[in-house]
C-alpha cells in the first residue's frame, strides 16, 4: 500500500480535512448527548464473524499466566457492554484491525465509527446516520466518476425489494433454497456453492452497482440468515432488522437493531463457531473463548440500535481520494 500512496506532503489537504471531519462528528455527537468512550484493542474474543481474520498477539503477566488475546475486528462487544451497564448513547472512534486485508478499499488497520443509541430503531438511525454525512460531507460529492447528492433524502430500500428489482428473484421465498434462487436469478450453480454463497455473489454483482449512485442508499431488511447480531422482525420472521449503507459504489455502515436475548444471541454465535471450524480446520488463528461477558450484558441492554461506519471511507468520500492510503497518515507497511 505504501508504493502506491502519495507522499505525505502530498496528501496533507486531505489529512488535514480528515482532522475536520473527526471534530465534526464529535461535535455531532456531544450536541446529541453521546458520551466518547474507549474500549480495548487487546481482547480476548475479537469477534465472531465467520470470513474476518483477526491478529493474534501473546500476552505475558507477571504471575505467569500467559495467554492469547487478539487485535479486536470491532469495539461492538465492549461498546454493547458499556451501555448494558449505564444505558445511554454512547460512540467511539476506534482503531480496528482484520488481517488478510488491503487494497484500495482495505488496510489492516482502519478507523470505525461506532455508536448504540438507547430507544433508536433501524427507522430513527437512519434518520441520526443521513443527518451525519450530512454534516460531514459537502452537498455533492464525485468519487470515482460517480457523483451522489448527500443533500438529497436518502433512497431507504429493501433487500427484498432490491433483489426484486436488480436480480429478477424472490430473495425471502427461496431462503436457504440454493437451486430456487438460482433459477429464478437465471444462473447456474457453481461447484459448492451455497444458498449464502449464491446471495453474496448476487448481492456483490447485481444489486450493489445500483445503490448509491445519485444519492446514498440503504440497504435494509436483511434475510434472517444474515442476521448477525441484529434482531429478527417481529413482522416477518424471515427478515432481519440489519441495514448497510452505500454511496457512489462505497459500501461504508453495516447497523442493526439489537438483539437483546442472550439465549439467541449465543446459539447465533455457537452456529458462526461451527461454521468457522468448518471453514478453517486447522488454522490456530479461527480459534477464541466466547465473549460469556457479552452474553452475560445482554439480559440487561436496552432496546436500542448500533452502527459501525468505516470512517477512512467516509473521508475517501469527502476528499475524493482514490486509495484509502491517502486518507491515513501514516498507512501500513
Amino acid at each position: 500500500m505504501t508504493q502506491l500512496t502519495a507522499s505525505l506532503a502530498d496528501r496533507l489537504p486531505l489529512l488535514r480535512r480528515r482532522g475536520m471531519m473527526v471534530r465534526g462528528l464529535r461535535a455531532f455527537f456531544e450536541a446529541r448527548g453521546y458520551l466518547e468512550v474507549e474500549t480495548p484493542f487487546l481482547v480476548p474474543t475479537p469477534g465472531e464473524e465467520v470470513h474476518l481474520r483477526p491478529f493474534r498477539t501473546r500476552i505475558e503477566r507477571p504471575d505467569g499466566h500467559d495467554g492469547d488475546l487478539w487485535l479486536h475486528t470491532s469495539p461492538e462487544f465492549a461498546m454493547k457492554r458499556i451501555v448494558a451497564g449505564i444505558g445511554l448513547p454512547v460512540f467511539q472512534l476506534a482503531r480496528v484491525w482484520r488481517n488478510g486485508e488491503a487494497g484500495a478499499l482495505h488496510a489492516p488497520e482502519f478507523s470505525m465509527l461506532e455508536w448504540y443509541r438507547p430507544g433508536a430503531d433501524l427507522a430513527s438511525l437512519m434518520d441520526e446516520t443521513e443527518c451525519l454525512l450530512q454534516r460531514l460531507l459537502p452537498p455533492v460529492v464525485r468519487w470515482n466518476g460517480v457523483t451522489v447528492r448527500i443533500d438529497a433524502p436518502f433512497e431507504r430500500l429493501s433487500m427484498a425489494e432490491a433483489f426484486r428489482r436488480y436480480v429478477g428473484a424472490d430473495v425471502l421465498g427461496t431462503g436457504g433454497d440454493a437451486a430456487a434462487l438460482a433459477s429464478q436469478a437465471g444462473v447456474s450453480l457453481r461447484a459448492g456453492e451455497d444458498w449464502e454463497d449464491l446471495f453474496f455473489r448476487l448481492l456483490l454483482e447485481r444489486v450493489e452497482p445500483h445503490l448509491g449512485r445519485d444519492r446514498p442508499t440503504f440497504l435494509t431488511h436483511w434475510p434472517r440468515a444474515q442476521a448477525a447480531l441484529a434482531r429478527r422482525d417481529p413482522a416477518d420472521p424471515r427478515v432481519a432488522l440489519r441495514f448497510e449503507l452505500y454511496a457512489a459504489g462505497l459500501e461504508l455502515a453495516n447497523a442493526f437493531d439489537e438483539l437483546t436475548d442472550p439465549v439467541e444471541q449465543q446459539e447465533r454465535f455457537e452456529a458462526d463457531r461451527a461454521r468457522r471450524s468448518a471453514l478453517r480446520p486447522d488454522d490456530p488463528d479461527a480459534a477464541w473463548p466466547m465473549d460469556h461477558a457479552l452474553i452475560a450484558a445482554l439480559g440487561r441492554l436496552p432496546e436500542c440500535a448500533g452502527i459501525a461506519l468505516g470512517f477512512d471511507r467516509l473521508v475517501m468520500l469527502a476528499t475524493s481520494a482514490a486509495r484509502i492510503g491517502d486518507v491515513l497518515w501514516m498507512p501500513a507497511p
